[in-house]
């Protein structure tokens, strides 16, 4: 009985997972729209509990307000770090690249362009996953450093979209520093015919660097619903990077599915395979550990 019930919510879930992917995505509607049906739709993420005078979501919820208030300044100076760093590396490789640059394997460039890209999308998801599955605020030194932020999205969702490039980039920006940086160190101790036979694996490397630093910054991209340039919005459009429609089906409570953020091309197959639940049970079974057990605590917090 209780194992029926158990797939039986699990079919549940999943049929709301995809009728917000039917309602939202399937209508073939671009994901920048109009100009109020996005501030309608942004409304949408910030509500209150009618008749209780407490926030649902949004920046009023009291988990949300106690959250925000753990950004300290030494975040906020690792995060500064980690930028000036990054986008000097990022800089610097990709004008040896141009220079380097040869026609001759094009055809392997451009694999290890967009392979590059499903490794980030994967890579993504597997650290969103792992950040929203597991863990807690109170853990020392990653809980309120990187733990925090995924919590306050999960009761906020547009607080990302009020946050700075520094505050939005900066821990993408530290992961990617030490590869970025023995890229960087290649190109100056190698020589020009030692660069040539490595090229096309330092595309993927220099893609999959860019994206994974990017990836935050399209994810506050898929939360932004009015004001977007318009070459976001086409390639949101195209589905080259994270649509915002797309993903909204995370965001189904208990954000369970879909949690690659960078370009979202593995969410289906990944969903299809059921590789988030398979890794869950695993765990579960091994340590005890229920997943999402903090993040729900912090969803209920009332003061």
């Amino acid at each position: 009985g209780g194992e029926g019930m158990k797939m039986a919510s699990q079919e549940e879930r999943q049929q709301q997972h995809y009728r917000v992917a039917g309602s939202s995505m399937a209508t073939g509607e671009p994901a920048c729209a109009s100009l109020p049906d996005s501030r309608q739709q942004q409304q949408q993420e910030q509500g209150d509990v009618e008749g209780t005078g407490l926030a649902r979501w949004g920046p009023q919820h009291a988990g949300a307000k106690e959250l925000a208030q753990l950004y300290s300044p030494v975040k906020r100076f690792q995060e500064w770090l980690c930028v000036i760093l990054n986008i000097s590396l990022i800089s610097w490789n990709l004008y040896h690249l141009l220079i380097n640059f040869s026609w001759d394997h094009i055809h392997l460039i451009l694999i290890g362009i967009v392979a590059g890209m499903v490794t980030a999308d994967f890579a993504s998801g597997l650290v969103h996953w792992g950040a929203d599955t597991w863990g807690s605020v109170d853990l020392p030194i990653l809980g309120k450093a990187f733990i925090r932020p995924f919590r306050e999205h999960h009761i906020d969702p547009t607080a990302i979209t009020r946050h700075d490039f520094v505050e939005t980039n900066g821990d993408n920006c530290m992961l990617t520093v030490v590869p970025l940086a023995y890229m960087a160190y290649k190109f100056l101790t190698l020589s020009p015919e030692a660069i040539y036979g490595i090229y096309s694996w330092q595309c993927y490397i220099f893609s999959l660097g860019l994206f994974v630093t990017l990836t935050n910054q399209i994810h506050k991209w898929s939360h932004t619903y009015y004001g977007l340039p318009s070459w976001v919005c086409l390639l949101q459009d195209w589905h080259i990077i994270l649509p915002r429609k797309h993903h909204r089906i995370h965001h189904v409570s208990p954000h369970e599915t879909y949690f690659c953020i960078t370009t979202g091309w593995l969410n289906n197959p990944l969903e299809k395979i059921g590789f988030w639940k398979t890794l869950e049970d695993i765990i579960q079974r091994l340590t005890g550990n229920k997943p999402r057990t903090d993040d729900l605590k912090w969803t209920q917090k009332t003061k």
